[in-house]
């Protein structure tokens, strides 16, 4: 167990994913989800969370692991043409991870999305969430447009609003 990650996430206040994406970020989020998933087939989700819980706090789970929880549990992966994409934002551990359900995954190789969240991180250190976060939005639903352009149908299968842990 790493003790040091512990008393990190013991000590960060619950509502640090509310301090760092107030209402007005969060507000803005939603659009730019709602405006990139205009322009494809995919699904975007949003997600921020501050400490961890204690339960993966003390099986040392890593921020990818809590990520591929949150995706099954928020049904990312329960899309009509499996395009969905996670993008989780853990604040006390500083990562960015993003998982794409496999429909995507076959498409869009792992190495794309990782440098998303490198720039996201980048953003983030110098504290400018709105502009990490907007432009990964921009560039998640650039590569959906590639591979799942609109078709006659798009049918808004998550929710667009960022989801605050």
């Amino acid at each position: 167990m790493n003790f040091a990650r512990l008393f990190k996430h013991l000590l960060a206040p619950p509502w640090l994913a509310a301090r760092r994406f107030n209402a007005r970020l969060v507000a803005e989020i939603g659009a730019a989800v709602e405006l990139a998933e205009a322009g494809q087939r995919g699904e975007l989700r949003f997600v921020v969370e501050g400490p961890l819980p204690w339960a993966d706090l003390r099986r040392g789970r890593t921020a990818r692991q809590r990520a591929a929880d949150l995706f099954a549990r928020l049904g990312v992966w329960d899309t009509a043409e499996n395009s969905g994409v996670l993008i989780y934002v853990q604040l006390v551990d500083r990562q960015v991870e993003i998982l794409a359900d496999r429909g995507i995954a076959a498409k869009v190789a792992q190495a794309e999305w990782d440098a998303i969240c490198r720039c996201m991180e980048a953003a983030f250190r110098s504290g400018d969430y709105r502009a990490g976060a907007l432009a990964a939005i921009a560039r998640a639903g650039q590569l959906l447009a590639e591979h799942f352009p609109v078709d006659s149908e798009n049918p808004n299968e998550l929710p667009d609003r960022p989801l605050l842990l």
